[in-house]
C-alpha cells in the first residue's frame, strides 16, 4: 500500500507525462515488473488520472472522500489475491486485463482512501509554498507538515522575513 501511496504522489508532481516512454519511464522506476508496455490510449488515460489524483490533496475530507469515492466506483476495484511472475502473493484491485490507466486509478485509490483513514485526510496535503505546485503525504502524527521539503520551508521563511525587514 505504501507504494501504490508513493506512485500517486510521485505521479501527481510529475505533472503531464508526455509520451509513452516517458510512462514506461516511470513505471519502471516504481518498480513495475516487464513488461511494461504503455500505448498512446493507456497515456492518455494515465494523464486523466492524474488530473483526477491531484485535487484530492490538500482538499477537505468531504470532498477528498468523494474524489476517491468516485475513483473507486469508477475503476470498479474488487480486491484479489494473486501470485504472478515471480512474484510473492499480493492484493490486486483492477481485474486481471485491466489496462495501465485503470489499474493505476484502482490501485492509487485504493492505497490513498486507506491512507487518509489511518492517518487522516490532512495527511494528503499541497505544499505551502507559494511557488510549488508540489503534494505530499505526511504520517507524521504530532507534527504536520506544511512544506514537501525543507528547501520549500526554508526559502518561505527568507521570503516572510525579508518582506517584514523591508516593511
Amino acid at each position: 500500500m505504501e507504494r501504490m501511496v508513493r506512485i500517486a504522489v510521485d505521479l501527481v508532481n510529475a505533472g503531464e507525462l508526455p509520451a509513452v516512454e516517458s510512462a514506461e519511464a516511470f513505471l519502471r522506476a516504481h518498480e513495475e515488473p516487464e513488461p511494461v508496455e504503455i500505448t498512446r490510449h493507456d497515456l492518455a488515460g494515465i494523464n486523466a488520472v492524474r488530473e483526477r489524483l491531484r485535487p484530492v490533496f490538500g482538499a477537505e475530507p468531504a470532498e477528498a472522500a468523494r474524489l476517491l469515492n468516485g475513483l473507486l466506483r469508477d475503476y470498479a476495484v474488487r480486491p484479489y489475491l494473486t501470485e504472478h511472475d515471480g512474484t510473492p502473493w499480493h492484493l490486486h484491485v483492477a481485474e486481471p486485463d485491466a489496462g495501465w490507466a485503470e489499474w493505476l486509478a484502482a490501485q492509487t485509490a485504493l492505497a490513498l482512501a486507506g491512507f487518509a483513514a489511518s492517518h487522516g485526510f490532512g495527511a494528503l496535503a499541497e505544499c505551502a509554498a507559494a511557488d510549488c505546485r508540489q503534494v505530499f503525504v505526511n504520517s507524521t502524527p504530532k507534527r504536520p507538515k506544511r512544506f514537501c521539503t525543507p528547501t520549500c520551508a526554508g526559502r518561505t521563511r527568507v521570503a516572510a522575513y525579508r518582506a517584514r525587514r523591508a516593511q
